[in-house]
């Protein structure tokens, strides 16, 4: 238990960096997505066994908060490819490895991140507007 407690602590106490930032959100984003994923088989599986529970569960779904958290999954997600695609360039050509480049691709892979959320973003925060508040966007409802 004790080396659970070290892990833990280890990982959040800030030593360097971009290099630090960038474990960090790799680790958060890749747990919640197995989370994401976790509870979207159980509830999927719900459908040809109890499907008013699965309507249930989608009625829960169109709450803002989990649509606030699924619009930050989605970015957890594209985050979590840009940095994987940056840590194996790094593990194919360790000879393009430096501090400088470690920090470049941080850079490259968080702003990559936003460019490549914002139309996700904008559809589903037109969503969220739609089903939580009434208002269209564009003239065009959210679903």
């Amino acid at each position: 238990m004790s080396s659970l407690i070290t892990t833990l602590t280890e990982s959040v106490r800030y030593r360097g960096r971009e290099a630090q930032w960038s474990f960090n959100f790799h680790r958060l984003s890749g747990l919640a997505t197995l989370l994401f994923l976790t509870i979207h088989i159980l509830d999927t599986s719900t459908v040809y066994f109890f499907p008013s529970l699965y309507i249930h569960a989608i009625e829960i779904y169109r709450n803002p908060f989990f649509m606030i958290g699924e619009m930050a999954l989605v970015a957890g997600v594209i985050y979590h490819g840009l940095n994987g695609l940056r840590i194996i360039l790094f593990d194919l050509y360790p000879h393009l490895w430096t501090e400088s480049r470690q920090r470049t691709f941080f850079w490259v892979a968080f702003v990559g991140t936003i460019v490549l959320w914002l139309p996700a973003g904008f559809l589903m925060g037109r969503a969220l507007l739609y089903y939580s508040f009434g208002v269209t966007l564009l003239g065009v409802p959210g679903g």
